[in-house]
């Protein structure tokens, strides 16, 4: 899970940088925490985890509280979230989370990607057994003194399903419900986070080779362009030997 998680992350980043969205994307998070549970971060756990976020990112200080003085005042643009699913060519399903303050444009600009690149919008729902929703937090392991499985048993009444550890960076995942216990007892170890967020993995895949890859590929850069779409998540297996071709 974790390399192939960390590909599409790395691809979603690079892909946000060049475009420039990356802060718009960050700022419909903010708005989104603070109108969910206020503009103070000690009492938001959720704007917390965005503001980590923009800190990775590199988002400004002063564009982060901008955000969110914009977001607590009454002219705030009133967004909403949504999922869309479907799927795209050789039945590989695509689940797609937006914020939006247009349903009906969200909607038909997603259809329109999905009819282009041969693939279907389906119906709310119909991909839900295909993805679990879980809570993943990054942070560097050079902050921890104990070995892990230490913190392994510090973290299991947190929720802990997973601990991994890639060249020094330590994935921590838990059921998407304990985020916030999760994110609490983190926080309680003075552990400062890379990053934190709800992620949809598969727990199905379906294995193809370069030249189908790249097709769904198409359909998935269309949906990441979109300035609604804050995540796009898929089932295609991501194999080292397919990410060394797709890196070339």
């Amino acid at each position: 899970m974790g390399r192939a998680f960390e590909f599409r992350k790395a691809r979603k980043m690079k892909r946000w940088s060049a475009m420039a969205k990356t802060f718009t994307r960050i700022g419909k998070d903010i708005s989104m925490a603070v109108k969910e549970g206020g503009p103070n971060p000690e009492t938001n756990s959720r704007l917390r985890a965005v503001i980590q976020n923009a800190k990775s990112a590199n988002m400004p200080k002063d564009n982060v509280e901008r955000a969110i003085k914009k977001a607590s005042g009454s002219d705030s643009a009133n967004y909403v979230e949504m999922s869309l699913e479907g799927y795209a060519p050789h039945g590989v399903a695509i689940f797609v989370e937006c914020t939006t303050d247009n349903n009906n444009r969200t909607v038909a600009n997603v259809r329109s990607y999905f009819n282009k690149c041969d693939g279907n919008l389906g119906t709310n729902g119909s991909l839900e057994f295909i993805f679990d929703r879980k809570a993943v937090f990054t942070f560097s392991a050079s902050q921890i003194e104990m070995d892990l499985e230490e913190l392994e048993m510090e973290l299991i009444d947190a929720g802990l399903e997973e601990l991994e550890n890639d060249e020094g960076t330590l994935t921590v995942t838990s059921d998407f419900t304990d985020f916030s216990n999760m994110q609490k007892q983190l926080e309680s170890m003075n552990i400062e986070l890379e990053s934190s967020e709800l992620q949809r993995f598969p727990n199905n895949t379906k294995s193809l080779d370069l030249e189908d890859a790249k097709l769904v590929l198409k359909l998935i850069d269309k949906l990441e362009e979109d300035e609604d779409v804050q995540n796009v998540f898929h089932n295609m297996e991501m194999g080292e030997e397919l990410m060394a071709q797709l890196d070339d």
